[in-house]
């Protein structure tokens, strides 16, 4: 197992900006796949965005646009850097590695799965 560790979550008001960070510790990581999901408080978690070993991603379309999913091979980090953030954008925001089929599909297996880090969007 190898589980992502994410930071980088806080407050912000509607129309502000945050950059979140998973980073994972495996030998893998250049050829690993990582997404990102959200959970807002009563709702099933959603997937964010994801990228593969070479770069390509995979945007859902309520972020579309405003979020964007990189990442830092020397770093082993993804990063979802976060623009014109609206209040439905509040929750918890986890990361995942994996299969990227399993991450677009959000079927990641336990254990690959990030504690989350809380970003919440006031008015």
């Amino acid at each position: 197992q190898v589980q992502p560790v994410e930071s980088g979550g806080g407050l912000v008001q509607v129309g502000g900006s945050l950059r979140l960070s998973c980073t994972l510790s495996a030998d893998t990581f250049s050829s690993s796949a990582v997404g990102w999901f959200r959970q807002a408080p009563g709702m099933e978690r959603e997937f964010v965005a994801a990228i593969d070993w070479s770069g390509m991603r995979t945007y859902a379309d309520s972020i579309r646009g405003r979020f964007t999913i990189f990442r830092d091979n020397v770093k082993k980090a993804v990063y979802l850097q976060m623009i014109k953030l609206k209040i439905e954008d509040t929750g918890v925001y986890h990361c995942a590695t994996g299969p990227y089929e399993e991450i677009v599909t959000g079927t990641v297996a336990d254990g690959y799965w990030g504690q989350g880090t809380q970003v919440t969007v006031s008015s």
